[in-house]
């Protein structure tokens, strides 16, 4: 391979790489990025242990919180400002769980992608790919800025609020929950519980938002990506019917290409539709 080739394949494989750069940031720390390459033995290790952890929390957090829902909430407004929260848990939970089932299918998607970038031989074909894996890059960053600066923001919130509450006589001061907690279970009111619960929610905020911007990330690279292959095809379809004429004799084998490059975008958004 010459050094021009060389140049270019890396500078192919670098884009490649930043377009999923915003995904590996979403669920490395969670234990769900597909690795493509074999993975070493303290990753073998750790992943599990960050996979048990975040499920940890989001049982401690989610299991009292539907107790007290349940249980405790006196009234209307008390069950509605818990079952936002529980909602939001529950939803980033299946996310998560859905993105760990399925991580055998992502990881074919992603190399199916990295073959595409590898395959590239024209500059034109590259800008095109270019273009598109800098917008899944944008809807990327917005579904993070969008999904997890907001439930960040909406309990940075809550906590700043301090309630001041009165047992035996005595007047205390406590962190409000955003996802209370079923008192004969884990009693909050009480320090230091009630900053260690509190660090806990957050970090299971962080866990469940950063599932559901993962995989809606992860979407959206995957259609931009397909959709800059569909205009890769388009373009080489409509090369071969301006140039039909010229050169005849390499038209079927320009049809062998196409065909086959047709054949690997179905095959992607049929993985895609799988998930």
């Amino acid at each position: 391979m010459t050094n021009s080739k060389l140049v270019l394949r890396n500078k192919f494989i670098n884009h490649y790489d930043n377009s999923l750069q915003l995904n590996r940031w979403f669920l490395k720390p969670i234990g769900a990025w597909p690795e493509i390459n074999e993975s070493s033995v303290v990753e073998n290790v750790f992943v599990p242990v960050q996979i048990l952890i975040c499920w940890t929390m989001a049982i401690f957090i989610g299991g009292p919180c539907l107790l007290y829902i349940l249980f405790e909430a006196e009234n209307i407004p008390a069950i509605l400002n818990a079952i936002g929260p529980l909602f939001h848990r529950a939803m980033g939970s299946v996310n998560y769980l859905t993105l760990l089932k399925r991580r055998r299918d992502l990881r074919d998607c992603i190399k199916h992608m990295e073959t595409d970038w590898q395959l590239i031989q024209r500059i034109d074909n590259c800008e095109i790919m270019i273009q598109y894996a800098k917008f899944g890059r944008l809807i990327s960053g917005i579904c993070g800025v969008i999904m997890q600066g907001s439930t960040m923001l909406f309990s940075i919130a809550r906590a700043m609020k301090t309630v001041t509450i009165v047992i035996d006589n005595q007047t205390m001061t406590m962190y409000p929950m955003t996802c209370p907690s079923y008192q004969k279970f884990i009693d909050t009111r009480f320090s230091p519980t009630n900053e260690i619960v509190l660090s806990v929610q957050f970090l299971s905020t962080f866990v469940m938002s950063a599932s559901t911007a993962g995989i809606c990330s992860l979407a959206a690279v995957f259609a931009t990506h397909a959709c800059g292959q569909l205009n890769i095809l388009y373009k080489r379809l409509d090369e071969l019917d301006k140039n039909d004429e010229k050169v005849n004799n390499s038209a079927e084998q320009k049809m062998a290409v196409i065909v086959e490059h047709h054949l690997r975008i179905l095959s992607l958004i049929s993985r895609m539709e799988s998930i």
